[in-house]
């Protein structure tokens, strides 16, 4: 049996481990769920799930990482990329949308902004939701021409990983899918430019300004 991660202290609410579970169990089937949770060291989750609730208890920051590199391991380099990514849509989809700062984007006054004024909105928006649920701390910068910065400077999906390349994905796929949502329906190229578990300070990502579909 894979020893269960050691816990960082560091948490998401309950509730997050809930979607994160369901948004595996929708990608992958329930044979599927299991398996990576035994590999990640997390088959307490598998009869024990955490409770539906906002307090930040049981679903620790290691737990993200192991699930994260137990997919990369399970799947391989390319395809764990690619799982990362499709569970990064599903997870803002299925929930991370209706939380907090996010939920003024569904108004009608906010439907109306050019496309220019909704990025400026809906990207602080969502690092608004985890600086405001959980110990995850993120910022938006926009450095001019091209594209915006989004870092995440307390990072789980890395957490106590050493790697030679970026392994974050899983955010990469909520932003894409926050900016599909906050844009209605317009696709944006989402690039992890740096990881910590590579030695950087931050986990960055470079996300244009102009929609490629």
């Amino acid at each position: 049996m894979v020893k269960s991660p050691e816990p960082s202290g560091f948490y998401y609410p309950n509730r997050f481990a809930l979607i994160l579970l369901n948004a595996l169990e929708e990608i992958m089937g329930r044979n599927g769920l299991n398996a990576v949770l035994n590999m990640g060291g997390l088959s307490h989750w598998i009869t024990s799930p955490p409770p539906d609730n906002m307090e930040k208890s049981e679903f620790d920051f290691a737990y993200m990482s192991a699930l994260n590199q137990a997919l990369e391991e399970m799947y391989g380099r390319r395809g764990g990329r690619g799982l990362q990514l499709r569970l990064g849509r599903v997870l803002f989809a299925e929930g991370l949308a209706n939380f907090g700062a996010l939920v003024g984007a569904s108004d009608l006054a906010f439907k109306v902004l050019p496309l220019s004024a909704k990025l400026k909105f809906g990207l602080p928006a969502v690092a608004k939701v985890f600086d405001s649920l959980s110990d995850q701390t993120s910022y938006v910068t926009d450095p001019g021409g091209d594209h915006y910065l989004y870092f995440i400077a307390r990072c789980s999906m890395c957490w106590q990983r050493h790697t030679e390349r970026p392994v974050c994905f899983i955010a990469a796929g909520i932003l894409e899918e926050a900016l599909r949502w906050v844009s209605g329906g317009r696709t944006f190229r989402v690039d992890e430019i740096s990881c910590i578990a590579m030695g950087d300070e931050t986990c960055s990502y470079a996300i244009m300004k102009e929609p490629i579909g």
